[in-house]
């Protein structure tokens, strides 16, 4: 596949988003992240939408919704996104990871109660989280320069056209099973909530202690995307699965720093 030919579209569209950004002085580029000026300022929109509209919804939710509701809906919507990430696991040919992703899912669905409850990670048996861009990066696609979507938040030029795919199968597919047009778009309005109040105490750790959010938020998620492609054995640090939010209650635990002893 040429590469030119496969971020050609993506680019286009980036460019036509980015074409009113106020451009700004950027101090300490890094090769991966060439757009970094235009990348600042659409981070800037997305944390000014996030804490007028997303951030106080969700802590609306999480205060109204008791903790067990909320486990058990983030639980269903993790389990409907294993079929999805054991697909990825079976085209990267990661089959040992497709079979264990694909157990859990009959398990949570099976005794799990639709998934409500995740009995695959009490018998060890941990979420392995996958999707089209991971697949693209081990096909070999290279993952292209370091991109902020609007709303969507942190990319690549390779994940963002992944991210179309995942979308596509993991929202409108599952959702066009509900005929009920108010029903299936109160379902994707729930996602985004649930979605949004379980990563609440990683944002909130990273307002505290990252001196420059941006940077932090960057290199956590190319050096974890790089775990994810690579696999374990990559040289990139391992760092914490802010989509695997179940796994981070508290401080230290969200930014990966070992406890002291």
């Amino acid at each position: 596949m040429n590469a030119h030919n496969f971020y050609r579209p993506l680019i286009l569209v980036l460019l036509a988003i980015l074409a009113g950004c106020a451009t700004q002085a950027v101090k300490t580029p890094i090769a991966a992240d060439p757009w970094e000026s235009s990348n600042r300022a659409v981070f800037e929109f997305n944390d000014t939408i996030d804490r007028a509209v997303f951030k106080p919804v969700a802590q609306a939710y999480a205060y109204v919704t008791p903790q067990p509701v909320r486990s058990c809906i983030n639980n269903i919507f993790f389990n409907i996104g294993d079929i999805w990430a054991g697909v990825n696991s079976s085209l990267q040919g990661r089959h040992l990871d497709a079979i264990n992703t694909f157990g859990r899912v009959m398990l949570n669905t099976t005794l799990g109660v639709g998934g409500c409850f995740d009995l695959a990670s009490t018998t060890g048996a941990k979420r392995i989280p996958n999707d089209f861009g991971v697949t693209l990066g081990v096909w070999g696609i290279s993952s292209g320069p370091y991109i902020v979507l609007p709303i969507l938040g942190a990319s690549t030029m390779r994940d963002g056209s992944g991210l179309i795919v995942d979308a596509y199968v993991n929202q409108f597919g599952y959702g066009q099973q509900v005929h009920d047009i108010a029903v299936r778009n109160s379902i994707y309005g729930l996602e985004i909530v649930q979605r949004r109040e379980a990563l609440l105490a990683v944002s909130d750790t990273i307002d505290r202690t990252a001196l420059d959010r941006y940077s932090f938020i960057r290199d956590a998620y190319l050096k974890r995307r790089a775990v994810q492609v690579n696999g374990p054995l990559t040289d990139a640090e391992s760092l914490p699965s802010y989509e695997d939010v179940e796994a981070a209650p508290a401080d230290r635990k969200a930014l990966g720093i070992p406890s002291k002893n």
